[in-house]
């Protein structure tokens, strides 16, 4: 005759873990898939499936992204520097990381890091008199961030899909 003898703990660790696998098995079936925040409609799904933000490295490259958008500027950079990424986001770098995370971006996951950001003039911005400017954040061959922004203190500052 063979007799087997358990604990209570030794149940109970075996009844938490059944627990935990069902709870984790439920969460997979019934959780819907995430989807980009910058895929609010299909056309934006469909941009932000073509565009590689991967394997920026030339000025080139760096053209050809902004023109993956609709976006004509002028090839040689008006700015180029590094910056960095503040460890702590006051409410005016807060704003535009919503921004940027508008656009499937963000910064949050680069604070502290040193990036490079190149800035262009933009040659075709419609319904607009003033100076256009394309800023690109570029973090070890990809871009993290960016914006296009008007150069007048009154001006404006969006993504870089067209408004």
């Amino acid at each position: 005759m063979f007799i087997y003898s358990m604990r209570a703990g030794t149940i109970r660790f075996f009844g938490i873990v059944c627990v935990a696998l069902a709870a984790l098995v439920t969460l997979i079936a019934f959780v819907p898939e995430l989807q980009p925040a910058a895929a609010t409609s299909s056309e934006a799904v469909e941009e932000s499936q073509t565009v590689s933000y991967e394997k920026i490295r030339s000025n080139e490259d760096r053209v050809a992204f902004l023109g993956n958008f609709g976006w004509q500027v002028d090839a040689t950079p008006t700015e180029s520097t590094t910056v960095t990424i503040p460890r702590e986001f006051d409410k005016v770098f807060a704003a535009y990381n919503e921004m940027q995370r508008g656009q499937g971006l963000d910064l949050s996951t680069y604070s502290g890091k040193t990036v490079e950001r190149y800035t262009y003039t933009v040659t075709n911005y419609e319904n607009y008199e003033g100076t256009v400017l394309a800023n690109l954040l570029i973090y070890r061959g990809r871009v993290i961030g960016g914006d296009i922004c008007s150069a007048d203190t009154a001006g404006f500052v969006h993504g870089f899909n067209h408004p």
